[in-house]
């Protein structure tokens, strides 16, 4: 069962949960600390997590089979590298592609955790971390124009749910692997 390879895959490599989650609240702490950073050093930032992050989602994909997680993670790469090289993008083009980055990533967390339902009882954090992600590509949609601080500050605000939310599921996914290996395989 597809569900059971994903569920399997994530608690082999819940650490690169928590490395993601780690990075994501360490982004946020950034944003908080430094909210005078340029625009431009923040895409910087942002594309660099994006790289990252959609690395981690091909490895998971890969190694389960789950081909929206791999889809997911080849458009995470492709969005960090186009931000990389093109770090000029003006500020409303940069927040509808982030918009549609979280909106597309919320979606995904939230059906992949509607599958895991029956093989983990606190899919609730993946949930709660899907929803966060809608919620934020929703900000931005409906306040394109606002202040370079007031999208550092959202930016960070997001970072740091997420983080803690993907930390959270990660320490969770760590005691799962000797709970799926005495579930019978369908």
């Amino acid at each position: 069962m597809i569900t059971h390879s994903i569920a399997t895959a994530l608690a082999r490599n819940w650490w690169l949960l928590l490395i993601r989650g780690i990075l994501a609240v360490l982004f946020g702490v950034m944003a908080f600390t430094w909210p005078a950073l340029t625009l431009v050093t923040l895409v910087l930032i942002y594309g660099a997590y994006a790289f990252v992050d959609g690395l981690t989602a091909i490895w998971v994909g890969v190694s389960s089979r789950a081909w929206g997680v791999l889809f997911f993670g080849i458009l995470g790469v492709i969005v960090g590298i186009y931000t990389l090289f093109f770090p000029g993008v003006t500020a409303i083009v940069l927040l509808y592609f982030i918009a549609a980055w979280a909106l597309v990533r919320g979606i995904f967390e939230i059906v992949t955790a509607i599958q895991l339902r029956k093989e983990i009882s606190y899919e609730w954090a993946l949930i709660i971390s899907g929803l966060i992600s809608i919620i934020f590509g929703i900000v931005l949609i409906a306040n394109p124009r606002g202040g370079a601080l007031a999208v550092v500050l959202v930016i960070g605000i997001f970072a740091l749910m997420f983080g803690v939310m993907t930390i959270v599921l990660a320490f969770r996914l760590r005691r799962l692997p000797n709970r799926l290996e005495r579930l019978p395989q369908t």
